[in-house]
């Protein structure tokens, strides 16, 4: 078996996922940038979090991956351990998908770009960059804007790592 998943296989073990599950579970990485954002976008596992946070989820989380004849490593729920540093992440979560037991949500863009600033490696710039040209519909909440990652992020969390591949900054022109 090919170890990445493309948007079509993401889609069916989703949908799988939604009437195998019990619950709501939150998607994030790069299954959620294929099926949100970047539809060429691939990924070697399924980064899903159970909104409870408990042990029963994450083992049956392994359990549907057996049942639908994967790795369990495939389905991966380690990412809470960056949801759940972020303030307020529970009212920055909508539906995404519904199956008969269980609701996968995805992240509001914000808390989107702010999770993969966590971690902020090169593809997870490249995930950023590709975040406010694509997907889904604005956020209508009223006044709702983004919030910053500063109040958001809570205090002990690594700085980002900068991208080693930017090109550097021109210099500014010389004035006479």
């Amino acid at each position: 078996m090919d170890p990445r998943l493309d948007r079509d296989r993401l889609e069916d073990i989703i949908q799988a996922l939604g009437n195998r599950l019990d619950g709501d579970w939150l998607l994030v990485g790069g299954a959620l940038v294929a099926l949100w954002v970047e539809p060429r976008r691939v990924t070697a596992d399924i980064d899903l979090v159970g909104l409870g946070g408990t042990m029963a989820e994450r083992l049956a989380l392994m359990e549907a991956a057996e049942g639908l004849g994967l790795p369990v490593e495939a389905l991966n729920s380690a990412a809470d351990f960056f949801v759940r540093r972020v303030a307020g992440w529970r009212e920055e979560i909508e539906p995404f998908r519904r199956g008969r037991r269980a609701t996968i949500h995805r992240p509001t863009p914000t808390l989107f770009l702010l999770l993969k600033l966590a971690r902020l490696s090169e593809q997870d710039l490249a995930d950023c960059l590709a975040r406010p040209r694509r997907g889904a519909a604005p956020d209508r909440r009223r006044g709702a804007r983004p919030r910053g990652a500063r109040r958001a992020l809570r205090p002990g969390l690594p700085r980002p790592r900068r991208p080693t591949t930017a090109p550097p900054r021109p210099a500014p022109p010389l004035s006479e």
